[in-house]
């Protein structure tokens, strides 16, 4: 089993977060911040901004050591052996899920809708699709946006409550105060993301954040 990715202290972080502080990561965040990026566009960074963020997360990944046999001899070699169970938080989880997928050779998915109250910022889950048993698995939850923190935590609940022995969560974004409130639902879940942003509106979005991401990957809802 390969080491688990070291905590990172980046600029704009929070102790006890990975941050994935690469510089083509943080070229692509000017991109997805604009408020003129057209939503083709925003997909299309959501997706690659997922899979660097899971490829520095997922370092400690279960291995096996196999041999493979070249045009000219044979070459020992290591391979990922484990099946990991990609959670994404609707709707906005959906834009994260498919760059995951291309990274990973073993994955299931298993969605959980959650609908906001836009005045107590209090979520409610209205679809779990989540396996009733969950031992012995990784889970992965993918949300782009770590907020207030409450719907993060909400899902990750479920997760535990089924006996997951492994449970990550992946952003894109993720806020100060989402965090610290995060961490007192569960305070050694390891969390990654490309940047953390300081401060949350009246509304519960992350400011300065990107807007709301669901709007921006899939247009408002009707």
């Amino acid at each position: 089993m390969a080491a688990a990715p070291e905590l990172t202290d980046a600029p704009g972080a929070v102790t006890g977060v990975l941050v994935a502080a690469h510089p083509l990561v943080q070229h692509r965040l000017v991109a997805l911040r604009d408020e003129t990026t057209e939503s083709a566009e925003f997909r299309k960074l959501v997706h690659e901004l997922s899979a660097f963020v899971a490829y520095e997360a997922l370092r400690d990944l279960v291995t096996e050591r196999v041999s493979v046999r070249t045009p000219v001899g044979v070459a020992q070699c290591t391979r990922v052996s484990e099946t990991v169970l990609l959670v994404p938080v609707l709707r906005a989880g959906l834009g994260m899920v498919p760059a995951i997928q291309e990274l990973l050779p073993y994955s299931e998915v298993a969605h959980v809708g959650l609908r906001r109250d836009e005045v107590t910022l209090r979520s409610e889950v209205y679809l779990d699709r989540l396996p009733r048993d969950l031992a012995g698995r990784r889970v992965v939850v993918c949300d782009p946006m770590l907020a207030t923190g409450g719907s993060l935590a909400q899902v990750c609940d479920l997760v535990v409550s089924r006996g997951a022995s492994h449970v990550q969560a992946l952003c894109i974004i993720a806020s100060v105060p989402g965090i610290e409130r995060f961490r007192r639902s569960h305070p050694v879940l390891p969390v990654a993301c490309a940047v953390v942003d300081p401060e949350l509106d009246e509304r519960g979005f992350i400011v300065p954040g990107l807007g709301d991401a669901g709007d921006r990957l899939f247009g408002p809802p009707p």
